[in-house]
């Protein structure tokens, strides 16, 4: 215990000696950290945009108005047997027109029209929906053959696979520009450490001439060192998480305005807190000993 406690003396002698540099050293990691946070960010956005995307997409199938129930029976049933099909949702003469209606409510020439008919020129509509967005094609095809000719009026299908594929386009742009600022913090950091320790190594190389001679282990004089490391990263994740927590608070009513959720970052990162802490710590506490250890090789071996 008495020497632990003197590795303990060592290593906050060695940061407050080096403030500066524990600083900078301090500061390059919480900027790795929150480029590893954006990352997150982004994916979480991207998925959330896919999603919202995708349940927005359906096709819809109408039916001429002089079509049978028996006759569209067949082709809901055919549509059901599908295993992509997810739901479906069928609207009657009825229901069709009464959403026309409420769709062209300020349109009156349009609603005079149909008062002029005197009958409804609508036919029954089923909205399909898919688990995918490329099974909807699969669906329009299925259904564009000769025996359905006469039930089937049109099929209407908005491709979103567009926006989908945009969505990946831009979202791997910022995660490869992310990647690189991580990458670009780690080896920063990686040299700050480095440096850092070597400098602290160099102030006090007559001091570890000393204990060399008076039987100190390699553990006792890397130990301050490790511990060092070890202080880094514990403060760097924190203060990222500190950072991270309050960043997403501000991003959270943003996001609910366009997706609807008001806490769709706080939710995500709650659920994985402790996912998220342990990746970062580990990487930054392998980070920092790797760079320690490197530094310290040299003298360790005379």
């Amino acid at each position: 215990m008495a020497s632990f406690f003197r590795i303990v003396k060592f290593s906050l002698q060695d940061i407050f000696r080096n403030m500066s540099l524990s600083f900078m050293t301090v500061l390059i990691l919480i900027l790795m950290l929150l480029s590893i946070n954006t990352l997150i960010v982004v994916r979480v956005i991207t998925d959330e945009s896919i999603q919202t995307v995708k349940e927005q997409i359906d096709v819809s199938i109408y039916f001429h108005p002089e079509s049978t129930e028996e006759e569209i029976g067949e082709v809901r049933e055919y549509v059901g047997s599908f295993p992509e099909v997810e739901n479906e949702v069928y609207l009657t003469k009825e229901e069709v027109l009464e959403n026309f209606k409420d769709t062209y409510s300020d349109n009156k020439e349009i609603l005079a029209s149909l008062d002029e008919l005197g009958e409804n020129p609508l036919g029954p509509t089923l909205v399909v929906k898919t688990r995918e967005p490329k099974d909807y094609e699969k669906i329009i095809n299925a259904l564009s053959v000769p025996e359905y000719e006469n039930i089937i009026e049109a099929k209407t299908f908005g491709d979103t696979q567009v926006a989908i594929d945009r969505i990946h386009s831009i979202t791997t742009q910022v995660e490869r520009f992310t990647y690189f600022l991580t990458a670009l913090f780690a080896i920063i950091a990686f040299v700050i450490i480095f440096n850092t320790i070597r400098v602290a190594i160099y102030t006090q190389r007559a001091e570890i001439g000393i204990k060399r001679l008076v039987g100190a282990t390699n553990w006792f004089i890397s130990g301050p060192y490790m511990l060092e490391s070890l202080i880094f990263s514990i403060i760097s994740v924190a203060v990222t998480y500190g950072i991270a927590h309050f960043s997403i608070g501000f991003l959270d009513p943003y996001m609910g305005v366009v997706f609807g959720e008001t806490e769709l970052l706080s939710t995500y990162f709650s659920s994985h807190l402790l996912l998220i802490l342990g990746i970062e710590f580990v990487s930054v506490f392998l980070l920092t000993i790797v760079s320690s250890g490197l530094a310290m090789r040299r003298y360790l071996r005379t």
